[in-house]
């Protein structure tokens, strides 16, 4: 029996390729627009995704000249889009390198109750001196340090979605009383990041908590999946890699005291779809050739922490590169680029052009049945549990593959055709949790 995918709609702006926003049809201002956004998540509840994504960085990043840069807020965007579909998932980045536990878990926790059960949170770290010097630090903290922090983060969250029984509220008016205090107690968390007392200010939500997603691969990102994540977003270019991550994962799960069928893997792969093959390669290059490389390279030298002078477009990246334990930022990202560029032998601008689509993500051209059979072929191969899919341009590049690939992975049975639940942990499969908070 086939395997039934998830799949999410990672949407950012005016699509994932870098020079999307050239395209005679996009709206180099669809990144502030309500109207672009709701139609996005509308269209991928007509296909009956599990649910809408939105990344974000407490920074603005490299150069406007680039691409379109700004961002709305996505957890205020999340509040407007559940007034706007209905089934859904709605899921947001938030940093818990520079957010409080208390205020990000009650935002999560509004949403969930608003939306009916449909929030989720993508819990990340925080890298870059850029972000740091906007919260008052010199300096990113350690990777370590941010990621002991996220963990304690989530800790003092559960404590807080907790605080409140499922039966706190009695909404008795006859008695006149509408809530029991001994169902609602105080956290009384006090460890070495955070010291909150608690309780939450806002009943237990409609799926206990809301879905933890997270998208860091290195060690101590997966560790921290491991632990919590009910959702992974990651990276991979190659089948193998993507089975060697999905059988990394399950097993830390398991030996974290989970079911690993409780997390859900879904890499982010970016189709360009044509009528033919031959279409889908002329849209790829048509929007390759639209990447300013000048740009392209500046963003990938920051990433590779090197100056710009040392990448030479026609050249293949030098031989000294940082090793993954020197960097502090985005380490699994880093390596990513760093072994597609010395697997394939890429020049530089070749580099840059593999990037543009997608950031390191696997780039798919091609058919829909082509399409759909990449999705297909690494679900089978136990390499994923669904896709993050990262449309190259929107919003047509996600109308195209809600209207032309989603029905094929329907009659191939391995995609819902209607929704069965109504909150986003039923879409994942994924059980309500009990309270934990014991008694006091």
């Amino acid at each position: 029996m086939a395997r039934k995918l998830h799949l999410n709609a990672f949407l950012m702006s005016t699509g994932h390729h870098e020079a999307s926003w050239r395209l005679p049809e996009s709206d180099p201002h669809a990144g502030t627009s309500l109207a672009h956004f709701t139609r996005l998540a509308q269209t991928a509840e007509r296909g009956k995704l599990d649910s809408v994504f939105f990344a974000d960085s407490p920074v603005l990043w490299g150069s406007v000249a680039r691409r379109p840069s700004s961002a709305v807020e996505p957890t205020v965007l999340l509040a407007a889009l559940a007034a706007a579909t209905h089934r859904i998932g709605l899921i947001a980045t938030a940093s818990t390198s520079y957010n409080s536990p208390y205020n990000l878990a009650r935002r999560f926790a509004s949403i969930d109750h608003l939306s009916g059960g449909r929030a989720g949170w993508n819990v990340v770290t925080t890298a870059g001196a850029d972000a740091a010097r906007n919260f008052g630090l010199d300096d990113q903290p350690l990777h370590r340090y941010r990621y002991e922090r996220a963990a304690e983060f989530l800790d003092v969250a559960f404590k807080l979605w907790d605080s409140w029984d499922d039966d706190a509220v009695l909404a008795d008016k006859a008695a006149g009383v509408w809530g029991d205090d001994s169902r609602v107690r105080a956290v009384d968390h006090s460890g070495p990041h955070f010291s909150v007392r608690g309780p939450l200010d806002i009943p237990r939500s409609p799926q206990g908590h809301p879905v933890i997603v997270q998208a860091g691969s290195s060690e101590d990102g997966k560790d921290l999946a491991a632990r919590y994540a009910e959702a992974v977003f990651t990276a991979q270019q190659t089948l193998e890699e993507a089975q060697a991550f999905y059988a990394d994962l399950k097993a830390r799960t398991a030996a974290a005291g989970r079911d690993p069928d409780s997390i859900k893997i879904l890499p982010g792969i970016v189709p360009v779809i044509g009528g033919t093959e031959a279409e889908a390669r002329r849209r790829e290059r048509e929007l390759d050739a639209l990447i300013r490389p000048e740009y392209a390279r500046d963003e990938l030298a920051r990433t590779l922490r090197v100056a710009p002078e040392d990448l030479p477009l026609d050249r293949e990246l030098p031989p000294d590169l940082p090793g993954e334990d020197e960097i502090e930022g985005a380490k699994s990202r880093y390596t990513l680029i760093v072994d597609l560029a010395r697997r394939e032998r890429l020049t530089v601008r070749r580099l840059i052009g593999r990037l543009g689509g997608g950031r390191g993500h696997r780039t798919v051209a091609g058919t829909p049945e082509q399409i759909a059979d990449a999705l297909e072929s690494w679900s089978g191969a136990w390499a994923a549990d669904g896709f993050n899919i990262m449309p190259a341009a929107l919003p047509s590049g996600l109308e195209e593959f809600v209207d032309h690939v989603v029905p094929i992975l329907q009659a191939r049975g391995l995609f819902r055709t209607e929704y069965e639940g109504s909150t986003l942990r039923e879409h994942y499969g994924l059980a309500r949790p009990a309270t934990q908070l014991a008694e006091v």
